[in-house]
């Protein structure tokens, strides 16, 4: 059975967006890879084999996005927005300031950004709160106290 990768509408664009820049890419490669195969001895041509490692990664990523857009579950925002579910976000607040997170699939989790994956630690936290809920986030840090104050 295939596995399938949860992602919101914008995480199928960003992919899309991907793919294509990464397949306008392979003619450029090719030509350097043709170019350095002018130049003689494959064994000992720098420029060769960078050309080629970076066909081999650029081929893999446009395999991998594929992969994913083949079997692509698009998630639509929450209804009711009653709890914390795929989808949401939600605002917390605590005595030091308030946080907002996205509870996105695996593929689309960008910490850094506030997008948080479902099966991550603060996305398990999350899953199944309403708002006035208290949660606890742990992190290698600290362990942390907010309440729910909104859910959209």
């Amino acid at each position: 059975m295939k596995k399938m990768f949860r992602l919101t509408k914008a995480g199928v664009e960003e992919l899309q967006t991907e793919l294509d820049s990464l397949t306008e890419k392979r003619s450029g490669i090719a030509d350097a890879i043709k170019t350095a195969r002018e130049q003689g001895d494959l064994t000992e041509n720098a420029e060769y084999q960078s050309a080629r490692a970076e066909q081999d990664r650029n081929e893999a990523r446009i395999s991998e996005i594929e992969n994913i857009l083949q079997s692509v579950e698009i998630i639509k925002k929450p209804k009711g927005d009653s709890k914390v579910q795929l989808g949401s976000t939600v605002k917390l607040k605590n005595e030091s300031g308030v946080k907002q997170f996205q509870v996105v699939g695996t593929v689309e989790a960008d910490p850094l950004s506030g997008k948080i994956s479902d099966e991550s630690p603060i996305g398990q936290a999350l899953i199944g709160k309403k708002v006035g809920d208290k949660v606890e986030l742990v992190t290698p840090a600290d362990t942390t106290s907010y309440k729910i104050t909104e859910i959209s």
